[in-house]
């Protein structure tokens, strides 16, 4: 169970943690020795916690009684709680009957009490547990749901198994070998999910004009349509590529450079281009992506030129690349660096004699 939070005075506790019989506060300002200061829990994080850890014990003795399934270990999330269970799977039927039958006793209004043992009462070899830490000192302490459960625990619990309010068990995941995870909501945290689930369904229905039951055939309608209009897309900017590289041949005399940035192409825009024009005598300088922060880049030309440019080429783009047989291509992180890039090729090729 996660920690308590609150103030010694106005000083805010950090985190506590346990250190023998000892509970260390950890605090971002000294105290003073011997004075008297007022201490204030910060009471929803600890009854949230109380909700959570109580109806994990609930949870652990109604599954064993029911279908012999075992805890071996359980998290405490900040939304979400998981118990480990010794089972390699659990049915949704078995999962409905459990939840059923631990809201039956949070409607019996079952007590908890807390009561303490000497760490020799033969009684503590009767209650569930994991065994003590090495370090334990002074009493054992013993939870109990009264006609239910005796377990040993040190963490804080309601005092009525009405105080859950409600358990939803959301389903099970794949855990370890041959265990499965119980994935739970208790007291509040039903409450909060509810209400989350209520804002995203409103929203969705204003997004996408119709009811409720309806959303997910909306949305898959909705997937279909983007993922033929990517196709689309992409077959239009195959056709542009071509048509670019094409209208560059097509000029009675070329440049030794060609430059071309475009906001949404990919990596396959930029090889076509690559290839439509030809590099033997051309050094190509592409991009893609945004133009002023990340993107793809492309270096093609006479197989010399481009190993020697295209490491410069990444570090003034703030990225990485790779590349064989004259294609140099990877991440930039700096696209707003474009224009030096063509500088510095438009300076070597200046300087580049004729036979190279």
């Amino acid at each position: 169970q996660p920690d308590d939070r609150g103030l010694i005075g106005e000083v805010p506790v950090l985190r506590v943690t346990r250190r023998g019989p000892e509970a260390l506060h950890f605090v971002p300002a000294p105290l003073e020795p011997g004075a008297a200061v007022v201490l204030s829990l910060d009471w929803d994080r600890r009854f949230d916690h109380m909700q959570q850890h109580s109806g994990q014990h609930l949870i652990t003795a109604i599954a064993e009684q029911m279908f012999g399934f075992k805890t071996t270990s359980w998290e405490l999330g900040r939304q979400r709680s998981v118990i480990e269970l010794d089972t390699p799977s659990m049915t949704a039927e078995q999962v409905e009957a459990l939840e059923r039958s631990v809201n039956e006793k949070i409607r019996e209004r079952v007590p908890v009490t807390v009561r303490e043992l000497a760490a020799d009462d033969p009684e503590i070899e009767t209650v569930r547990s994991r065994g003590l830490p090495d370090d334990h000192a002074g009493p054992v302490r013993v939870v109990d749901i009264e006609g239910v459960d005796s377990n040993m625990c040190c963490g804080t619990h309601v005092s009525n198994l009405s105080d859950l309010q409600v358990i939803k068990l959301l389903g099970t995941e794949k855990g370890k070998k041959n265990k499965t995870n119980l994935v739970f909501l208790a007291g509040n945290r039903v409450l909060k999910s509810i209400e989350q689930s209520h804002s995203t369904e409103k929203a969705l229905t204003s997004l996408l004009k119709n009811g409720p039951g309806e959303h997910v055939e909306a949305v898959k309608r909705l997937q279909s349509s983007v993922k033929l209009l990517q196709k689309n897309n992409l077959n239009l900017l195959r056709d542009i590529a071509v048509l670019i590289a094409r209208d560059f041949k097509s000029k009675p005399v070329r440049s030794q450079l060609f430059v071309l940035h475009r906001k949404e192409g990919d990596s396959e825009f930029m090889n076509i281009i690559a290839n439509e024009v030809g590099t033997e005598d051309t050094l190509l300088f592409l991009t893609v992506g945004d133009e002023k922060e990340a993107g793809l880049f492309l270096l093609a030309g006479p197989v010399e030129a481009v190993e020697n440019l295209g490491p410069r080429v990444a570090e003034l783009l703030g990225g990485k690349g790779a590349g064989k047989r004259g294609r140099f291509q990877g991440k930039a992180t700096k696209m707003s660096r474009r224009g030096e890039v063509q500088a510095l090729l438009q300076e070597f090729i200046s300087h580049r004699s004729p036979e190279a």
